[in-house]
């Protein structure tokens, strides 16, 4: 039998879900934090143009790409690094900082796929107490150990969809040593970038990577595209550990031109802002316990885990699919993703329903 290495064979492997409807029941998917709309038709036509260049290795360096963000967001393209989806840059980081011998620490209830690359690392995984579902900066100074190394916090967080202020992220920072990476992942930052905290300004400090991607607000979760902004020291780094070839071209050009279609990602913003919170809205007035997003989904708490997989059960049954958090420690809890009107009312029917037959 031909063995994997201890570490890799000790891993489980990252779970997405098991999207398969019942025999007959047109499947629903509120579970993955995709777009509830398509890319802009910018996107989609340069795209298409890229195609003709198919035969070519992509550019490397992600030129236009790069030059767009730093319009937009008033940063230096060539701090900017671009992967295979912010996951690529999170995984770079781990295999370039993390190790046996320098641990990763996160708030508990963090996206999982910062374990996963901690692992990968072979490095070991510190959780930090979390308040209510709110990523406390005293736990996380707290935790931090003399092998700490790496921090990572999502913000707005997933799957709590809860956000750490600006102020309390530069408390965090200045409480942690000079030897430690703060890497403030902002999937989610496009649908808070209204309240006018940006955190780009900390990278210059050299301690400190702020990550973004084009799945969510932009709708190219099937274009694989994230960046981040890096100090030079660190990214060169992580130069070192990326595929040089990392972006196709296709998915560089369609980024390139979703940037700078700001109106449209915007209008996609307020759109899934509108849907999530007359979906949370509709669900707190029948009793359930909601709290406030600031990202393109809800967490809904069932009380224990029991009612949380008989909420799932009754969803999925008519092909409406959910994502259960019992790997992030929540149990209790099920995230929906913000989707088309009807998607979300006959979600809210069904748990109404559902709740209903509970209590009778």
């Amino acid at each position: 039998m031909i063995r994997p290495v201890p570490h890799v064979a000790a891993i489980t492997a990252y779970a997405l879900s098991q999207l398969q409807a019942p025999e007959g029941k047109r499947l629903v998917s509120l579970s993955q934090n995709e777009s509830l709309r398509p890319p802009s038709p910018a996107a989609i036509r340069a795209a298409a143009g890229a195609l003709e260049a198919g035969h070519l290795y992509p550019d490397p360096d992600w030129s236009d790409l790069r030059a767009a963000l730093a319009r937009v967001h008033g940063i230096a393209a060539g701090d900017i690094l671009c992967g295979s989806g912010s996951m690529e840059l999170i995984a770079c980081l781990a295999r370039a900082y993390a190790d046996p011998e320098n641990a990763v620490l996160a708030p508990a209830h963090a996206y999982p796929f910062f374990r996963t690359a901690a692992l990968l690392a072979r490095a070991r995984y510190d959780m930090a107490p979390e308040v209510k579902g709110q990523v406390s900066v005293d736990a996380l100074l707290a935790a931090v150990r003399p092998d700490t190394r790496l921090v990572f916090v999502a913000n707005p967080g997933n799957p709590t969809g809860t956000r750490i202020a600006r102020a309390d992220l530069l408390r965090l920072r200045d409480g942690l040593p000079g030897d430690v990476l703060l890497v403030i992942d902002e999937a989610y930052g496009e649908f808070a970038d209204g309240l006018d905290e940006p955190m780009f300004d900390l990278v210059a400090r050299g301690d400190t990577v702020v990550l973004r991607t084009l799945s969510k607000a932009y709708g190219l979760a099937g274009a694989r595209v994230g960046w981040g902004l890096f100090s030079p020291a660190v990214a060169r780094e992580i130069r070192k550990v990326m595929s040089p070839n990392n972006i196709p071209a296709a998915s560089q050009a369609a980024a390139a031109a979703a940037v700078a279609d700001q109106a449209y990602m915007r209008e996609t913003c307020a759109l899934t802002a509108e849907m999530r919170d007359s979906f949370a809205g509709r669900l707190r007035q029948s009793g359930f316990d909601v709290p406030e997003s600031h990202t393109n989904f809800v967490l809904i708490r069932l009380g224990d885990p029991d009612r949380a997989q008989g909420a799932e059960a009754a969803l999925r049954a008519e092909g409406i699919i959910l994502r259960p958090q019992g790997g992030v420690g929540l149990g209790d809890c099920l995230r929906a993703t913000a989707g088309q009107a009807g998607a979300m009312d006959a979600t809210a029917e069904i748990l109404e329903h559902w709740a209903r037959k509970e209590t009778t």
